[in-house]
């Protein structure tokens, strides 16, 4: 971008903050997540950094939180309340720390010049959300409590902030005036019942525990605010009493009988980096929500030595988690067509991490997404992993527009074979009607050769591309009946490793029957209904036979998936493709009788799986369940037997513990499939 395009970018990114934090800090509502908004801030941060000729007084960066309502009396902080600067990868960390160095030499006297500690020491603690509050104590007694409000002026919320059980309204053997700050917060658990009760009222559900939070210390109404099951966690004391570490004020808070996060003092960096992989882990499984971690230089006089730039302490930093959303550009829009014709939109973006990972496409789903979002080519946007898989598109920031964005319309004619286009029923999606469609034949031999399929390794995406280019093959049958002969001419291919490859693909003629229709590429029909299908039916040709009415009373297969499957047996191309595969000698193995004692083993039981595995992924977890008789379900209730817990799970251990639901690790779960 030309210097002018940053000046503008910077221009619009604080126009479309403000409007955010005033709907947030002022209102109590939001329209995009904090996680986005914290994005945005920080692009809005970098870029004033390296352009500071546009840093103005009133840029979001110079501020620290929103102004005050109306209905309460202001407080002036006598030491500000100021903000923390996000950091979100390692790399950024180690910029800090070696910018940190940097200022340490530059500002020390010349006798102490060359006497900066290699490695700096680190207090860690979780960044808990919820609402920062200032407690003033005088001759012992709470005197007053205040938001932060714009840093320098905040909240008179004492009568609320007094409601709070773990907040002492008197400390013992101590006269002199008094600051802690803290956060108030409330627990995950406590949110979930409040949430029940609103619904069982006929109310609006609570979008989160942190807006709530806010929500409830800054009601008219006290009261009100005794209702709600509040929490406070001080990190802070703003009085000198000599502490020469960061850890020592945490001591010190606990003696005086304040709740507070122990943290770790860490000696380096790798031991923060460490402490933030290990609490990325246990997130989901702390009583309150977290976004990430707190670093704080631990030694007071270098931290005060560090000073502040803008509204931030340079010695303190907010260690964010690994994203699930990212905000980026478009930078085009492309059509891939699918292994049943789908026709799916797919976003090209600028690269951005999310979660660890580099990701340049996303999503847009089909055509109705992208008119009802309007969604434009060159657009801003707030990306996300659905189901923490797929990026998605989410939400567009038009504010953030320059007029050089372009609509996007979509193709009337197939991309690849310039066929007709269909769309049946209320279906969204719009599909190539060319049986014979290049891109769609290429899909279906990549996936019949998939893991969950017919899983023959060594036939990628390439290797099948050239097969089909050249007229080897023209069906997945056909990859049976390759010779050495047909594929020797072929670039690439050496003696030795033709005839690997004709042994991998004979070895996959016996496949189990669940394996075989998930082959088979019917719509709608994935792994899961594969399994059901195979468990319910036994034969192919019980399958081939069934009827709509006996199809949809499986469990989840509704009306439409029902008679995907049931006219997918009735075309002509499909039986002969069948018949083919009958000929060439594919055998459907049915686990059923040899095993079947066996199978009864886990009759009656529930599973759900959470986070990796690492001796088998997650669908061949559920595929050993089914087959000794169990049942797998993606939500736990109390009916669940057991959660099989890997490595990064998410928030259902958590919902386990509540439910009293039987928690086992990989090694438990071996034990049992065995």
């Amino acid at each position: 971008m030309s210097k002018k395009e940053i000046q503008k970018r910077i221009e619009k990114l604080r126009k479309v903050i403000n409007h955010h934090r005033y709907l947030y800090h002022v209102l109590d509502r939001q329209e995009i997540s904090d996680f986005a908004l914290d994005l945005l801030k920080h692009e809005l941060y970098k870029l004033e950094q390296e352009y500071p000729e546009f840093i103005t007084s009133d840029s979001p960066t110079q501020r620290v939180g929103g102004q005050p309502l109306k209905e309460f009396e202001k407080v002036e902080h006598k030491v500000p309340m100021l903000s923390i600067e996000d950091i979100f990868i390692e790399k950024e960390l180690q910029d800090w720390e070696d910018y940190l160095r940097r200022l340490a030499k530059a500002g020390s006297d010349p006798a102490e010049r060359g006497q900066t500690p290699l490695s700096i020491e680190y207090f860690v603690e979780p960044k808990v959300d919820g609402l920062a509050v200032s407690l003033i104590y005088k001759n012992g007694l709470f005197l007053r409590g205040a938001t932060r409000g714009d840093g320098r002026i905040g909240e008179d919320v004492t009568q609320n902030l007094k409601t709070i059980e773990s907040i002492p309204l008197k400390l013992e053997n101590y006269s002199a005036e008094f600051e802690v700050r803290g956060e108030v917060y409330i627990e995950k658990k406590d949110f979930e019942k409040l949430n029940q009760e609103q619904i069982k009222r006929n109310l609006a559900p609570f979008s989160n525990p942190r807006n709530l939070a806010a929500g409830s210390i800054r009601q008219l109404d006290s009261k009100l605010t005794a209702s709600r099951p509040l929490k406070f966690l001080a990190y802070n004391i703003v009085n000198d009493f000599n502490q020469k570490t960061h850890s020592q004020e945490h001591q010190a808070l606990l003696r005086f009988g304040f709740k507070t996060e122990k943290g770790k003092v860490c000696k380096n960096l790798s031991e923060v980096v460490d402490f933030w992989k290990e609490m990325i882990n246990k997130r989901e499984i702390l009583p309150f929500q977290i976004d990430g971690l707190v670093v704080t230089v631990n030694n007071n006089q270098l931290f005060k030595k560090l000073g502040v730039v803008g509204k931030s302490p340079r010695g303190i930093r907010a260690f964010k988690f690994p994203a699930k959303e990212a905000i980026t550009k478009i930078l085009d829009i492309k059509i891939q067509v699918g292994r049943t014709g789908a026709l799916t939109p797919v976003a090209i973006l600028e690269p951005v991490e999310i979660g660890g990972t580099i990701i340049k496409r996303a999503t847009l789903h089909n055509q109705d997404e992208i008119t009802r979002k309007d969604i434009r080519i060159g657009d801003t946007v707030i990306i996300a992993r659905v189901g923490d898989v797929i990026p998605a598109v989410i939400q567009v920031l038009p504010e953030l527009r320059s007029g050089k964005e372009k609509p996007f319309y979509f193709p009337i004619k197939c991309p690849i074979c310039e066929k007709k286009l269909i769309k049946s029923g209320g279906d969204v999606i719009w599909r190539c009607s060319n049986p014979k469609c290049f891109a769609k034949q290429k899909r279906y031999f990549n996936h019949f050769v998939s893991r969950s399929a017919f899983n023959i390794k060594g036939l990628g995406p390439k290797i099948l591309a050239q097969f089909i280019d050249v007229g080897l093959v023209s069906d997945p049958a056909d990859l049976f009946e390759l010779k050495q002969e047909d594929l020797l001419p072929l670039e690439r291919f050496g003696e030795k490793s033709v005839q690997n490859l004709i042994e991998v693909i004979q070895s996959k003629k016996e496949v189990s029957f669940s394996k075989f229709i998930y082959a088979l590429g019917i719509r709608q029909v994935g792994i899961e209904t594969a399994q059901d299908l195979a468990g319910h039916f036994k034969t192919l040709e019980n399958l081939k036979n069934a009827k709509i009415e006996e199809l949809e009373k499986i469990k989840d297969i509704g009306r439409q998936t029902a008679e995907s499957i049931f006219n997918w047996f009735r075309q002509k191309s499909n039986i002969e493709f069948l018949e083919k595969l009958r000929k060439i000698g594919i055998k459907i193995k049915n686990k059923e009788g040899s095993i079947s004692f066996i199978m009864q083993k886990l009759k009656g039981k529930t599973f759900v799986l959470t986070g990796a595995l690492d001796s088998l992924t997650r669908e061949e977890a559920k595929e050993k369940i089914r087959n000794l008789g169990g049942e797998v379900f993606e939500s736990i209730s109390k009916k669940t037997n057991y959660l099989v817990a890997g490595e990064n799970f998410g928030s259902k251990l958590q919902k386990a513990k509540e439910l009293g639901v039987k928690i086992i690790n990989e090694q438990e779960f071996s034990k049992i499939i065995e």
